[in-house]
């Protein structure tokens, strides 16, 4: 289990989410969630303003957006639960397309409920699958998922590219710490 991981998966998510963005192309830095709709308030270290539209997203500090993501995105995947490697799969998809979307996916992966909510038969069924098969399940549905977004057109090469080195860092910290565990 993935115990004390968040630090890890969220250096190599920040890697992406990164600074500060205030791109009018992207939804996610509207308030209104849909470009032009609302107010353009941007993303930083990844917490957009569609999600938080009341936050005040240019100043936000970085531990602010640690405690979002804790809250959030961590605990609502049950990342302390899940195995290395899987965790940061699910974590990244959540962060990149929304928790729900990141267990559902998972869920997938592993046969259980799709139902975008973490418990016990998702965690039971994930503990018992080929963390490798369900890591690589993850990535193939965000890949799909990703290619039939409209603004894959200004998106999609980063999104990709983001998605293949999350998958072999996901792995290589399957195969380190928990193959076969």
């Amino acid at each position: 289990m993935a115990i004390g991981n968040l630090p890890y998966c969220l250096i190599v998510t920040l890697k992406y989410e990164g600074g500060y963005s205030n791109d009018p192309n992207d939804r996610g830095n509207w308030t209104g969630q849909n470009v032009g709709v609302g107010t353009l308030k941007g993303t930083k270290y990844g917490i957009a303003a569609h999600a938080y539209p009341r936050l005040d997203i240019k100043n936000l500090s970085f531990d602010e957006a640690k405690s979002i993501y804790e809250r959030d995105y961590w605990k609502p995947i049950l990342g302390e639960s899940l195995p290395y490697g899987v965790d940061l799969a699910t974590f990244d998809a959540g962060v990149m397309s929304g928790p729900q979307r990141g267990v559902r996916w998972l869920q997938a992966a592993v046969g259980a409920k799709q139902d975008g909510l973490a418990g016990s038969e998702t965690l039971a069924k994930t503990l018992a699958a080929d963390g490798n098969e369900t890591i690589r399940a993850i990535c193939a549905s965000r890949r799909s998922f990703v290619q039939s977004l409209s603004s894959k057109k200004y998106f999609g090469r980063g999104w990709s590219r983001r998605i293949a080195e999350v998958e072999a860092k996901s792995i290589a910290v399957w195969l380190m710490r928990g193959a076969g565990r």
